[in-house]
């Protein structure tokens, strides 16, 4: 059980990068981001390590963003929302009884989101922070 909660955890991690790295119209800037989520699940025995992630922002993303298309799940992004300098999205996962929402608020070269999902029974929440390294090297 505590695998596939685990298991679990990881997907809804994998999911939450992408959905940052494209909420990149107007609010986040083209360039090389570096990226962190925190988990936390309720009665886990071992805090979960943050997540730290690179990603390059290409200047056709920032300026055409997209919700990810889930590929090798039935995950679907809904009500996904640009408003200023706030992202929100909920998604679905019907076959791993997974539900969930997030918010992202970005500043200039930074933001701060966090998201909650539930899994079966089990709660989980995240944080996000990310920051602007500078350009995408070539």
């Amino acid at each position: 059980m505590k695998a596939r909660k685990l298991t679990l955890l990881a997907a809804a991690v994998a999911l939450a990068l992408p959905l940052a790295a494209h909420a990149a119209t107007s609010p986040m800037k083209a360039g090389k981001w570096q990226m962190t989520i925190q988990v936390e699940m309720p009665n886990m025995p071992v805090k979960m390590p943050p997540t730290v992630t690179t990603v390059c922002v290409t200047p056709e993303e920032a300026q055409n963003p997209k919700p990810p298309k889930m590929q090798n799940t039935d995950c679907k992004v809904n009500d996904y929302k640009m408003e200023g300098n706030t992202v929100t999205w909920s998604m679905d996962c019907p076959k791993q009884k997974m539900t969930g929402s997030g918010k992202i608020v970005y500043s200039s070269d930074s933001y701060d989101g966090s998201m909650k999902m539930q899994i079966g029974e089990q709660f989980m929440s995240g944080k996000f922070t990310g920051k602007r390294l500078g350009d995408c090297e070539k």
